[in-house]
């Protein structure tokens, strides 16, 4: 009877961390991610503390809610906030976790070099307990860092093999380093607080359970936001912070504008913005994405026999034959210097291949300089998933493929495995 309240209570926590964390996530862009990561570390001593002394007995063994409900959560928090944003912002809470719990144990060590005055009863501190819980605290920040790059790499990894199954990467993932965890963390606490060996596998089990019950609600998320994302975002959610910083988001905003000056078409800081969401969306809802980095062809050459205003003439009529070929849902962005992106959602790769020769075609057939000698360009096509998932990864493979259309005379575009679609 006792084991089966406990499993209830077991499983109550998981929905509720997750839906507590989960909604934090979700609001990020309206009340600030630092909520979210805050939750997130403020949790670290009650999760490690739990994990040394409080065990419940379950069906399938004893366990602790504070590694298995609240540590595992944490790590697929953690996959979850690197599907949302990146790996730049994921590492902020893993170092952030890490040098505050050298500080308490620095603190701790520290504090033992006062003479303490008794004025509680006998109610000092307990210095052995501080020492203790810091070495811990340290010992599972260096795993969950272990843990959180193990856990994104393998997540990519499968996703060479099983790329449309999210929830199943998500799924084998956690159970993949969390029983990596399990291992690590339980030595420790055998050896320094001298918890039983007959507890590891009830643990183990817990966080498998734990893992699935996450994925599940995972799962429910993906459809929700698929579903209804859109009005969910959109609700305001707003406090005294957002009178006080209107002016900084104002100038914020108006430094945005968002468009190139010479060409009309949008900057690098809008490419900056707007690539890595649409790579998340992708991602999300299961749907692939091609990118194109196209290149004026010895551009250096328009500027130095005809100027620097003749070679704005042309980067500005090869921009408007671009904007000709585009499709509404094409997104075209001024990379810097001759160098443009586009961004195509909804495109597999082919179809990336036969836009970018029709805008080469385009623009050798229309472009001119002063001397009525074509302008042509050369492109480099990457596509979401079989090329990379990131978009940084992206714009890297796009760029090493221009560079092939560059060394194969230019006027060409070069795709996956060095083909070159057209010359």
């Amino acid at each position: 009877m006792i084991e089966r309240l406990n499993l209830a209570l077991f499983v109550v926590e998981a929905i509720a961390y997750f839906a507590i964390m989960v909604t934090l996530l979700h609001f990020r862009h309206r009340i600030g991610l630092g909520v979210f990561l805050t939750a997130l570390g403020v949790m670290h001593f009650m999760e490690t503390y739990l994990a040394a002394v409080f065990y419940v007995a379950l069906p399938f063994g004893i366990v602790s809610p504070g590694s298995s409900v609240f540590f595992a959560g944490k790590l697929m928090m953690i996959l979850m906030l690197y599907l949302k944003e990146d790996a730049a912002t994921v590492r902020q809470p893993i170092y952030g976790l890490f040098l505050g719990n050298l500080m308490t144990v620095g603190i701790a060590w520290f504090l033992q070099l006062h003479i303490p005055v008794d004025l509680t009863g006998g109610r000092g501190a307990d210095f052995g307990f501080l020492n203790e819980m810091g070495w811990l605290m340290i010992w599972g920040t260096a795993l969950l860092y272990i843990d959180s790059l193990g856990i994104i790499l393998l997540y990519e990894k499968l996703g060479r093999f099983i790329q449309r199954w999210v929830v199943l990467r998500f799924m084998l993932s956690g159970l993949a380093l969390l029983t990596f965890d399990q291992v690590g963390f339980f030595a420790v606490l055998h050896y320094f607080v001298g918890v039983p060996l007959s507890v590891f596998w009830g643990g183990w089990l817990a966080k498998m359970l734990s893992v699935c019950i996450y994925s599940g609600l995972f799962a429910a998320y993906q459809f929700a936001v698929r579903r209804h994302g859109a009005t969910l975002a959109q609700r305001s959610i707003s406090d005294v912070f957002n009178d006080l910083t209107f002016r900084e988001r104002y100038q914020d905003l108006l430094s945005r504008s968002g468009r190139d000056t010479l060409t009309g078409v949008l900057d690098r800081n809008s490419m900056e913005l707007d690539g890595p969401q649409l790579v998340r969306d992708s991602l999300e809802r299961e749907e692939t994405m091609t990118v194109l980095l196209l290149d004026a062809d010895n551009f250096k050459d328009v500027n130095d026999r005809f100027g620097h205003l003749e070679g704005d003439e042309v980067l500005k009529a090869v921009a408007s034959q671009f904007a000709t070929v585009l499709r509404p849902t094409d997104r075209l962005f001024r990379f810097g210097g001759e160098e443009f992106v586009v961004l195509c959602p909804r495109t597999n790769h082919a179809e990336g291949l036969l836009l970018a020769e029709h805008l080469r075609w385009q623009v050798a057939g229309t472009v001119r300089n002063l001397e009525g000698q074509p302008i042509t360009v050369s492109i480099g096509v990457a596509t979401l998933g079989p090329d990379s998932v990131s978009f940084n990864g992206l714009l890297a493979v796009a760029d090493d493929r221009l560079y092939q259309a560059k060394k194969c005379g230019r006027n060409c575009v070069v795709g996956q495995n060095g083909k070159v679609a057209a010359a």
